[in-house]
């Protein structure tokens, strides 16, 4: 394989025409680069920085092999690559004078593309301290026992209550996004449903949202508990509502993240059904050289 069998463009719309059948054969792997083109072919490609995102595919004896996105100034995601393919995409990425901030993917993929990366242009790659486990659902099983209460679906009229959950849930894992009306549009969290979970007086006490149907398969994304209302059973119960509605819209396949160094969420998640499909983690990169 050469290094320039890798084929790039920042044109959504030709890596959807030429990958898209392949990121659609493994939806739950392949969760990431579906979920932020489908994002960008919606919002235009500028809506996340002004440099350009770069899309890449590889493509032998006519068939898609493998993957990736990078969002300006951020991350390299490939989808899983062998050791061959990582080499060939570092050794490209490289001679074209590339510079990147860190990679993330599969455990295996990303500690492979991390160390092609190291040899080329002998970047440091750091393992974050961060880990996560990309979980599909098997057969749903709502929690038993069940809480007191009902799901509410939000929707527009409600969109003051989704800023206000979106930013607790930011604020919780620490992610650096300013959430308000002004700002609401630009963000990731723009684009998904949501539920809260309700006590039967009414009061909301736990949240999950899910992305839209793309490519077959569904991501629940951002399920929160304040701390003090955790251990009822809250977000179980909301969490096993948006994945049923994920299958009722369609979804071969419903998947989220969870962090691996927190044994609650992911016993939870597994009680509900969800099966761990594999270990996530991501390599900053130090003296970047390209």
């Amino acid at each position: 394989m050469r290094p320039d069998d890798w084929y790039l463009t920042e044109d959504v719309d030709d890596f959807l025409a030429r990958a898209g059948d392949f990121l659609r054969s493994r939806p739950g792997l392949h969760v990431m680069p579906l979920t932020w083109a489908a994002r960008l072919r919606a919002r235009g490609t500028a809506a996340f920085g002004a440099e350009p995102t770069l899309f890449g595919l590889l493509e032998q004896a006519g068939e898609v092999r493998a993957a990736f996105y990078r969002l300006p100034a951020r991350a390299l995601v490939p989808t899983p690559l062998t050791p061959e393919q990582a080499d060939g995409l570092a050794a490209h990425l490289a001679d074209l004078g590339h510079s990147l901030p860190a990679v993330s993917g599969d455990d295996g993929t990303a500690a492979l593309f991390a160390e092609a990366w190291q040899r080329h242009t002998g970047a440091t790659p750091k393992l974050r301290d961060t880990r996560l486990g990309l979980y599909r659902l098997g057969t749903l099983t709502p929690p038993d026992p069940h809480p007191a209460g009902r799901g509410r679906p939000l929707g527009e009229q409600d969109l003051d209550d989704v800023m206000y959950w979106c930013g607790e849930f930011a604020r919780a894992t620490g992610e650096d996004v300013s959430i308000d009306a002004d700002s609401w549009a630009g963000t990731r969290y723009a684009d998904k449903t949501y539920t809260l979970w309700e006590t039967p007086d009414g009061t909301p006490v736990s949240v999950a949202g899910m992305n839209p149907v793309i490519g077959g398969q569904v991501q629940v994304d951002v399920v929160y508990t304040p701390p003090h209302l955790r251990g009822h059973g809250y977000a179980g119960a909301v969490t096993a509502e948006v994945s049923r509605a994920a299958l009722a819209a369609g979804a071969r396949e419903v998947v989220l993240f969870t962090d691996l160094a927190n044994p609650t969420s992911n016993a939870l998640y597994q009680r509900l059904g969800y099966r761990l499909l594999t270990n996530w983690s991501a390599y900053e990169f130090a003296g970047d050289l390209a």
